[in-house]
């Protein structure tokens, strides 16, 4: 059996790593447009369209597409193009709760078969004060790209709780992903 990555993500080849998963990694290079203004249903949209177009140019595989944003005050944070921007979305995250939302899609082309789902985690942020700020932006190494911070980096220590799947924030919410597998008829040991 052949897993296909649709996505060139560093966090998202580790994740799937970790778990022992044996895949090729294809990214889509699509152009990321959606019209869905629901958070849930952009990230479904954009991670369908990434999957179908990998899936329309290979006769055989599994493929894992996958699309993620961090949302607050029902608006999407992009990833910061400049340490002000980053600042600027910080001082947005400072002690509220924000939402990482991930659109997942499976194209199974052994069993003509495609499942598109999300995953939703609350994440909480400590207040943080100017000074904190500026030393997460110029200490971390990861701050351009996720949505400001990068759980998994530095701004650990100002993240005291979250409710959801951690490896979701990082984009790939493996458990959701291994059950809707499993679902397909698939064991781990089919992409060792």
């Amino acid at each position: 059996m052949k897993l296909i990555l649709a996505s060139n993500s560093r966090t998202r080849k580790e994740i799937l790593d970790k778990v022992g998963l044996k895949y090729e990694v294809c990214p889509s290079n699509i152009e990321e447009h959606s019209i869905e203004t629901n958070p849930k249903e952009y990230v479904m949209d954009l991670s369908r369209q990434k999957g179908l177009a990998i899936a329309s140019n290979v006769s055989e595989g599994v493929i894992l597409s996958a699309d993620s944003i961090i949302y607050i005050d029902d608006k999407k944070l992009e990833k910061p193009k400049t340490k002000e921007s980053a600042k600027e979305m910080l001082k947005l995250l400072s002690g509220r709760v924000n939402y990482a939302v991930t659109g997942v899609t499976i194209v199974d082309k052994y069993q003509d078969k495609t499942i598109t789902f999300n995953e939703v985690t609350e994440v909480y942020f400590d207040e943080m004060s100017d000074e904190e700020m500026n030393w997460y932006i110029e200490n971390e190494q990861f701050i351009f790209e996720r949505c400001g911070y990068s759980i998994a980096g530095k701004s650990a220590i100002y993240i005291p709780k979250i409710n959801g799947d951690y490896y979701n924030i990082l984009g790939m919410p493996i458990s959701r992903v291994y059950k809707e597998l499993h679902k397909l008829g698939y064991n781990l040991s089919d992409f060792e």
